[in-house]
């Protein structure tokens, strides 16, 4: 099936890009679009379990987010800024360093604080291999107190660290926070409690990726970014046994999507079967990089429902939401919350899609 860019565009005021999220999280707006009927309520989600019931699963994202903007200085006494991306060793990390000409990067020491520095020991064509002068516990606590979050480009203020967390986040690694978490607070989790929701985690470290640009007019032939995950064991025997007994599973954003639907399986044969034949998908415990890419046409396995933000444009992972309901619902959807001023983006407003 042949899916152009361009069903996934959109026309977006620029003030209904969130600057700030609602305070407390949990007060913003939320969306409620049901893929059977295609009814589309406006809600906030305080009131949530409104639309849950006991025994539906919720799956978060327990990825925590490093403060992996570094800015210092150079010998010449100019602005550096380094951004983490992947950890190599416990003193040595790849990173972008795309405000320092590549011609320059070589050797180059950036100074990030007293007694704290880094060193470019390789170039790679986009990015830089640096040695810091500290290691493990000394260096994370050096990053934690002078990084910035790496917040994306539309939000033109500097956010605090606890401000673009998770309140679960607990397995650093993510350069971007998995933001349909950011609405849920203490009183969320005890309202989910008190009506007898199950809470399960998994990991997904958000990379760069997320935010990279579809360029093919033809969506299917866009290359994914890949992202690494983990599932463990016990927490997929209870996913199972939940699906099973006919419970809703609801993924807390695109990167849980991703996780789950990247270890649900056909379960093994049995007899003359073949393959997964007249039975439900399984999830298998597993760890590693995924690079799924979710998109109309694609057939979901395991997840029932999911709460998420509002996406970019073109963004794979607004193909991903058009997959989940269909593109038609989606546009829909997205054209009511404009008309509404709805908040978009990472610390905007949420949407629920049962």
């Amino acid at each position: 099936m042949k899916l152009k860019l361009s069903q996934f565009d959109y026309n977006l005021p620029q003030n209904l890009i969130a600057q700030k999220p609602a305070s407390p999280p949990d007060t913003c707006r939320l969306l409620v679009v049901n893929k059977k009927t295609e009814k589309i309520k406006d809600d906030n989600f305080f009131y949530l379990t409104a639309h849950l019931k006991k025994g539906d699963v919720l799956v978060f994202n327990n990825s925590k987010v490093l403060p992996a903007r570094l800015i210092g200085t150079k010998p010449t006494g100019g602005k550096a800024e380094i951004l983490l991306l992947k950890q190599i060793n416990s003193s040595t990390w790849e990173a972008l360093t795309g405000n320092i000409k590549q011609h320059h990067k070589l050797n180059l020491k950036i100074s990030l604080a007293k007694n704290f520095f880094g060193t470019i020991i390789k170039v790679n064509p986009t990015t830089s291999i640096i040695k810091f002068n500290l290691s493990g516990p000394k260096l994370m606590a050096q990053i934690f107190k002078h990084g910035q979050m790496p917040t994306p480009p539309y939000i033109k203020r500097l956010v605090p660290q606890k401000e673009y967390q998770t309140i679960y986040a607990k397995k650093l690694g993510s350069v971007a926070a998995p933001t349909a978490g950011l609405h849920f607070t203490k009183r969320m989790f005890a309202k989910l409690k008190k009506l007898g929701v199950q809470t399960e985690f998994v990991t997904l470290h958000v990379g760069l990726g997320t935010f990279a640009s579809v360029k093919e007019q033809d969506i299917t032939k866009h290359q994914i970014h890949s992202e690494y995950f983990e599932l463990d064991k016990k927490t997929a025997q209870r996913l199972n046994k939940a699906k099973n007994e006919g419970r809703r599973i609801i993924a807390i954003g695109t990167t849980t999507v991703r996780v789950i639907e990247t270890v649900a399986k056909s379960p093994p044969a049995r007899g003359g079967e073949t393959e997964g034949e007249g039975a439900q998908f399984v999830i298998r415990n597993s760890m590693g990089d995924t690079s799924i890419f979710i998109y109309p046409g694609y057939k979901f396995k395991f997840v029932d429902a999911m709460i998420t933000n509002f996406h970019l444009p073109k963004s794979t992972l607004l193909m991903l939401i058009s997959a989940f309901a269909n593109i038609k619902l989606i546009k829909k959807a997205y054209s009511h919350a404009i008309k509404k001023k709805y908040h978009f983006y990472s610390l905007g407003d949420a949407m629920l899609i049962i």
